[in-house]
């Protein structure tokens, strides 16, 4: 049993005011894995003290200096991704060959690609030549609130903590409760790497406890949220009190749009896609929309891709997928399997209950629905498990009227070997990112969405540039540059 009660501020490993166990469970089997604490107002108004007393130093500390803090912390991080990875699987489920592969990865890759755009920040740059005297300065904004999910637990984490350190500000994170260790070791990680006391902080607990009180805290200058909608609207309201900076990165309901001459492996790339991390992320292609003349092969295709998709333990090597995070998440995905169902769709692969020889776990069955009609619920709901919604469209502009008839707007996907075709669709479809032909996006891309799946730009340039404000400044004295 593994137990990490204590919190880390300000430099050093401390006990909550008033403890309050948390089991942590281990989806694969239901057995609790680890105890935490769940902190209280007490504890985040003392994460966010230290923080505020060592921003004005960590600010002005010069900017080599802090990368080269972050670069140390790569190193460490790099050597220990096996005990980062060996964290992910336990308390979220993630099979471990995936979470040595993918899951654990994903943080050292982000501080990677953030150490890499830190040398296009100007800090202090000329406004224009029209203005010989006025420069533009980018300034860390103070101290910042980072709370973080379970699905994808470094790869946020880093997304946030690492932009935020290298623009000069300090940060208490708020790691999800259900996925707690993965972001203690990461702390680890901060302290051996020798940040200063007071820059990094972490605080365990609910939105209720912690999140709530980091959202209306005075002295918090920012959030950065990633999570479901319904609580990027909470936090939203509780930080407008205090008006400071939010940025949120929520839900989303993909779809793939599959044309008649996309490739051979199209659809069973998308199927595969879909499936990954059991369906739990929110950039999944959940909707497949299907040109009507390859439909029928597409389904047939997905069904096959489906029971061809093994499910087993987290602990287990191998490809396949491993359960979802918890009992509530297991009941809401087999609500909606129902739901589909009674709705008229047409179970093809998959469907309600454990997996075949299962009776312990929060394990799901890969299902496929085809004849998907616009406006069911598993059409319009994020669903966040291993369950695919299939369309038939005829033409074009059909495709783009049901891609973008969505509350959401992440990622859409496009399969056609029509380079014009392809453009067309990249601009005409309302979302924050387009991939195409399972091309990934470049390194240091921005990550975000608009309209319910908020507007946070999270990596590269754009992730630093979230945690600087802008400061206009006249009567500058050029031959000081």
């Amino acid at each position: 049993m593994i137990e990490k009660r204590d919190f880390y501020i300000n430099g050093a490993w401390i006990a909550p005011v008033t403890p309050r166990d948390y089991p942590v469970i281990d989806p694969s089997s239901e057995d609790v894995c680890a105890t935490i604490s769940l902190g209280a107002e007490a504890d985040t108004n003392a994460a966010v003290a230290a923080a505020k007393a060592a921003f004005p130093s960590w600010a002005a500390t010069p900017p080599a200096e802090r990368l080269a803090l972050v670069k140390r912390l790569l190193e460490i991080y790099e050597a220990r991704n096996e005990e980062m990875a060996q964290a992910i699987s336990l308390e979220m489920g993630a099979p471990i060959s995936m979470a040595r592969s993918s899951q654990a990865p994903s943080g050292s890759s982000h501080i990677r690609n953030f150490i890499k755009a830190f040398d296009h920040i100007e800090w202090v740059r000329p406004l224009g030549p029209h203005a010989p005297n006025a420069r533009i300065a980018m300034e860390p904004i103070g101290v910042v609130g980072l709370i973080t999910p379970w699905n994808w637990p470094m790869n946020q984490v880093t997304l946030k903590v690492v932009p935020a350190l290298l623009a000069g500000c300090t940060c208490v994170l708020k790691p999800s409760e259900e996925a707690p260790l993965s972001s203690l070791l990461f702390a680890e990680f901060i302290h051996e790497a020798g940040f200063p006391a007071g820059v990094f902080n972490l605080v365990n607990g609910d939105g209720a406890g912690v999140g709530s009180v980091l959202s209306k805290h005075p002295d918090v200058e920012m959030i950065s949220f990633t999570g479901s909608t319904r609580a990027g609207r909470a936090i939203s309201l509780a930080a407008a009190e205090t008006l400071k900076r939010v940025t949120l990165e929520l839900g989303g309901k993909g779809a793939n749009l599959v044309f008649a001459d996309a490739d051979d492996d199209a659809v069973k790339r998308g199927v595969r896609h879909m499936f990954n991390n059991s369906g739990q992320s929110c950039n999944a292609p959940s909707r497949m929309l299907v040109e009507r003349p390859i439909y029928d092969r597409a389904v047939e295709i997905a069904r096959e891709v489906a029971e061809a998709t093994a499910v087993a333990p987290a602990s287990k090597e191998g490809k396949h997928i491993g359960p979802v995070v918890n009992k509530r998440q297991w009941d809401q995905l087999q609500g909606y399997i129902a739901k589909g169902i009674e709705e008229g769709a047409r179970l093809v692969a998959g469907g309600p209950g454990l997996p075949e020889g299962m009776n312990k776990g929060f394990y799901v069955r890969p299902t496929v629905f085809a004849d998907v009609k616009p406006g069911m619920t598993i059409e319009r709901e994020e669903i966040f498990g291993p369950v695919l919604a299939m369309i038939p469209f005829d033409t074009e502009a059909e495709a783009v009227a049901i891609a973008n008839d969505t509350p959401y707007g992440l990622t859409n996907y496009v399969q056609s070997q029509d380079g014009a075709r392809r453009n067309r669709l990249a601009r005409a479809l309302r979302s924050g990112m387009v991939e195409m032909n399972g091309e990934s996006r470049g390194a240091g891309a921005p990550f975000g969405g608009v309209k319910l799946s908020g507007r946070a730009r999270e990596g590269g340039v754009w992730g630093i540039e979230e945690f600087l404000e802008v400061k206009s400044i006249s009567g500058w004295d050029g031959a000081q540059d």
